[in-house]
C-alpha cells in the first residue's frame, strides 16, 4: 500500500474560538553551496514542526532570505565573485561549483571596503540577487520538492517590515540601544540592564550584522503573534537569548529551539570551508530515489535528521543508519491503519508541553517503538510526507 500527501492542502483544525497565533522563524541558509546534513537537519526539524502544529494553530512560517542578503557574508560573497571572476553564467554551474567559488571568498579572507558592498545592499533591498545565489535557490527548491519540504518562498521577494533606521529607533524606545555613530562607533544592542552583554549590531562604517537583520524583520512582526518560535544553530544561542529577550518585551510568548549540527567523521565543520563530498541533498536524493520509492524517502529523511540524530549533535552522520530509516519508512507506510476516532489535532497535541507549537523530535520518535501501534494515514499525510 502507498500512502501519498492528500490532494488538497486541507489539514482538521481546532475550533477557531481556541486556536492561537504561532510565528515560526527559523535561522535562514546563506545560498552560496550545497545543503550539508546540518542544513538538512534544520530543515526537517522546522518542517515537521510547521506541519504538525498547523492543525493546532494559525501558523505563519517566515524564510526570508531577502532579509538576511544585507549581511557581509552574502554581500561580500556577491562583490567578491564579480571582483575576481567577472559576469560568469552561474546558470550552468553546479552546487559544488559555486560551493568552491564560496570556499574560495571565505579562504581569501580580505573584507571589501563599504563602498565597493553599498551597489549590492541598495540593489538587495530593492529585489536582486546575484546570479549565483539564485541558481543556488533554484536548485534548492528542487531539493525542497523532493523532499517534502514545504517552501516558505526561496524565490520571492520578501523584504522585512522594518529599515534599519526604523528598528534602531524601535530598539531606543524600548531602552536597548546604544548608538555611538556620531562619534563615529557602532551601534550596540544593549540589554545590560538584564545582565547580558553588548552586542554590535551596525559597524561604525554601517555594516549591518546578521542578528540587525533578524530585529529587522521580527520586531515588525512578533506584536502580532501569541507565540514566536526561533530554531536555531546552538553555536549562535547567545545571539538567540539577545534575540528572544527584545521579542519577549513586544508582548509574544518566545520559545528558543536549539537543534545542533551534524558531525561528519566525528567533526562539526562549517561549510565555509567545504567537505561536503557525499553528504549533501543533491547525492543523497539520487542515491535514495534509485531503491525507494518518494514516499519512503521523505519519511526516512525525517524519521533519520530528527527522530534518530535527535535535538543535539553527538552521533555523525551514518549513511547506513539513514538506510536503515528508508526501509523502516516503507514498512511504516505499508502497515499505516486507517485513522481511529480520536482528531488528528487531538493527538498531535500529545506533542506540546506548556507551548503551543508540536515537539518534532516527539511527534516523530513516536514511530520508531517497537511496540508501538502502525502509524495512521492522516498523520502520515499531514506531517511526513
Amino acid at each position: 500500500m502507498t500512502v501519498t500527501a492528500p490532494a488538497t492542502d486541507f489539514v482538521p483544525h481546532e475550533p477557531a474560538a481556541a486556536r492561537r497565533s504561532v510565528l515560526l522563524a527559523p535561522i535562514t541558509v546563506t545560498p552560496s553551496k550545497p545543503l550539508t546534513p546540518s542544513h538538512l537537519k534544520g530543515l526537517l526539524w522546522t518542517d515537521v514542526m510547521y506541519r504538525a502544529t498547523r492543525p493546532l494553530a494559525d501558523v505563519t512560517y517566515r524564510y526570508s532570505h531577502t532579509t538576511y542578503h544585507p549581511t557581509e557574508q552574502t554581500l561580500g560573497f556577491w562583490e567578491f565573485l564579480d571582483r575576481t571572476h567577472g559576469d560568469g553564467d552561474y546558470s550552468v554551474l553546479t552546487e559544488d561549483e559555486i560551493g568552491a567559488l564560496y570556499v574560495e571568498f571565505r579562504a581569501d579572507g580580505r573584507p571589501a571596503p563599504v563602498p565597493a558592498l553599498r551597489p549590492y545592499a541598495e540593489a538587495a533591498e530593492r529585489g536582486w540577487v546575484h546570479p549565483a545565489s539564485a541558481r543556488i535557490l533554484r536548485l534548492w527548491s528542487e531539493h525542497y520538492a523532493g523532499l517534502g519540504l514545504h517552501d516558505p518562498g526561496l524565490l520571492r521577494h520578501q523584504p522585512p517590515g522594518l529599515g534599519l533606521e526604523a528598528v534602531l529607533a524601535r530598539l531606543h524606545g524600548l531602552g536597548m540601544c546604544l548608538d555611538q555613530r556620531r562619534d563615529g562607533g557602532p551601534v550596540y544592542l544593549d540589554l545590560t540592564r538584564y545582565g547580558l552583554p553588548l552586542r554590535r549590531l551596525v559597524t561604525a562604517d554601517g555594516r549591518p550584522n546578521y542578528l540587525a537583520c533578524a530585529l529587522r524583520e521580527l520586531v515588525a512582526l512578533a506584536p502580532d503573534f501569541d507565540e514566536v518560535v526561533l530554531l536555531y544553530d546552538r553555536e549562535l544561542d547567545p545571539d538567540y537569548q539577545l534575540l528572544a529577550r527584545v521579542l519577549g518585551a513586544l508582548g509574544p510568548e518566545i520559545r528558543r529551539v536549539p537543534v545542533g549540527r551534524v558531525p561528519v567523521d566525528g567533526q562539526v565543520r562549517s561549510a565555509r570551508h567545504g567537505g561536503w563530498r557525499d553528504h549533501q541533498a543533491r547525492t543523497l536524493l539520487a542515491d535514495a530515489r534509485e531503491r525507494y520509492a518518494p514516499a519512503a524517502v521523505r519519511l526516512g529523511v525525517r524519521l533519520y535528521f530528527v527522530a534518530t540524530l535527535g535535538p543535539g549533535q553527538g552521533e555523525s552522520y551514518r549513511p547506513d543508519l539513514l538506510d536503515q530509516c528508508f526501509r523502516r519508512a516503507e514498512r511504516l507506510i505499508d502497515a499505516g491503519q486507517e485513522p481511529p476516532a480520536v482528531p488528528l489535532a487531538q493527538r498531535l497535541a500529545r506533542h506540546r508541553k506548556d507551548h503551543v507549537y508540536v515537539d518534532p523530535y516527539r511527534v516523530t520518535s513516536q514511530l520508531l517503538g517497537r511496540r508501538r501501534t502502525p502509524p495512521a494515514r492522516d498523520l502520515l499525510s499531514a506531517v511526513f510526507l
